[in-house]
């Protein structure tokens, strides 16, 4: 059953379903980590996260969708074996580069405990990488169920080994944080290995053939762009602690706290049902390619509508709920953080309830524009927007009274426009360009086989 190729809809349902319960685990996780770390060790949690998201964005993040596109278009078989390669090199350099930026991060963020946080963390880097690579394999087979059960596994490994740590270390502050930092570690080398004897088992049966390895430049084609995209929201969240730390300390004495709740607290209810439409993003990849790649634009496109009307279908009513049961979720999920920090959660919440809806369009949308063979035109939105929202956040901060707030405001007129833009450039696609790699890839192939039947 595990290893059968799904339906759009059941492999929909399948990763979504895994999506949904690490967000829910995520969340629940967050309950004694508040109290464990209190609001400050969560604003310190939540500070080093954005240089390890533009590292794992960089020698992870565009690989799933990158090589699901490659095997799912017919013509990118073996192209996993090149990018274990490719990005397992790549993984060991984030992690060492991480492992060099901490200490000048904790210098620049003017947190003296980030250090030995980044230390903790840096070896996943190389870890997701790895895994990365075997999900976006099984995803071109249409087959959802690896992503979902290694998604699942990631969180329940982390949740059990960074209670355990931060409990043991809650009196000191430094070592709790780290300690459940190390804990992402531990969780990302087990999904790993679970994920690695998963894709052996798969290749047990080779071919009586030798199958045409994929050049590098065909994955680096499709990968890179993806990469561009996702370091995007990393980056900006980098600049953004920064900019809203800074700018908040010269108005309050609570300023990382305030941070931590913004982005380690409220960000992750509004993720919650995003997290559900997660799976229609990575469905629709193996559905729209193949279209694509044999010029039928049209159904392509019909094929990314409809995506995105169920995404749309999903998560307006999600937002309307989020923002109704924001006071419930605050005081169920976050129930140790203190009344006044519970009040300034509960507006975020509500403000940033649209990003349910606009988030979800983003993630689906960009999904599509990579089937239609367009990744880059996710990357130039996805850069676009991100300035935006870094832009706006520090000038509503800095001039204006809304405090952090102000980020909760600029978060949602970047997923707007974002969002407003891929849109636009799914319905402004008229031709099959997104066949020039296969092309070019068919062109290489047929002439390595007669190079091979001559020799």
């Amino acid at each position: 059953m595990f290893s059968k190729k799904q339906s759009f809809i059941k492999g929909a349902i399948i990763i979504s379903f895994g999506g949904f319960v690490s967000k829910i685990l995520g969340a629940v996780y967050r309950i004694p980590l508040t109290a464990f770390l209190g609001g400050e060790g969560m604003g310190i949690y939540q500070m080093v996260y954005p240089l390890y998201c533009i590292l794992l964005t960089v020698s992870a993040s565009g690989i799933p969708t990158g090589i699901a596109r490659l095997i799912s278009s017919g013509n990118g078989a073996g192209a996993e074996k090149q990018a274990f390669s490719l990005y397992g090199t790549i993984g060991i350099v984030g992690t060492l580069l991480m492992y060099l930026c901490s200490a000048p991060l904790a210098a620049l963020q003017g947190e003296g405990a980030i250090n030995l946080c980044c230390v903790m963390l840096c070896p996943s880097v190389f870890f997701v990488s790895v895994l990365s690579v075997v999900r976006g394999y099984f995803q071109g087979r249409g087959n959802m169920y690896p992503t979902a059960v290694t998604e699942i596994s990631e969180q329940v490994i982390k949740v059990a080994v960074g209670c355990a740590l931060a409990y043991v270390f809650r009196n000191d502050i430094t070592l709790a944080v780290a300690s459940t930092l190390f804990a992402v570690t531990v969780s990302e080398i087990i999904s790993t290995v679970i994920a690695v004897v998963w894709y052996l088992k798969s290749r047990a049966k080779q071919p009586l053939f030798n199958v045409v390895r994929v050049p590098y430049s065909a994955i680096i084609k499709y990968t890179i762009p993806l990469t561009l995209t996702a370091i995007a929201m990393p980056a900006s969240q980098l600049l953004e602690s920064i900019a809203a730390v800074r700018i908040l300390k010269e108005m309050t004495g609570n300023a990382t706290a305030l941070y931590g709740i913004f982005s380690g607290c409220a960000v992750t209810i509004v993720n919650l049902p995003v997290s559900v439409t997660y799976g229609l993003a990575a469905a629709s990849v193996p559905q729209i390619s193949p279209l694509a790649e044999k010029g039928d634009v049209g159904g392509a496109k019909a094929k990314a509508y409809k995506a995105l009307l169920i995404t749309l279908a999903i998560s307006l009513p999600a937002a309307v709920i989020l923002f109704a049961l924001a006071p419930f979720a605050a005081s169920l999920i976050f129930s140790s953080l203190a009344s006044e920090e519970k009040a300034v959660l509960v507006r975020l919440v509500r403000i940033m309830a649209v990003n349910a809806v606009t988030l979800s369009l983003v993630q689906t949308s960009s999904a599509c524009l990579t089937a239609l063979g367009r990744p880059i035109k996710s990357t130039v939105t996805q850069w676009t927007t991100c300035i935006l929202r870094v832009g706006i956040t520090a000038l509503l901060i800095k001039y204006t009274s809304l405090s952090i707030e102000g980020a909760a405001i600029a978060a949602n007129c970047s997923y707007l426009v974002a969002a407003l833009i891929n849109i636009w450039y799914i319905i402004r696609e008229k031709s099959g360009r997104g066949k020039t790699y296969e092309n070019n890839f068919d062109r290489f192939r047929h002439g390595r086989i007669r190079a091979d039947e001559g020799s």
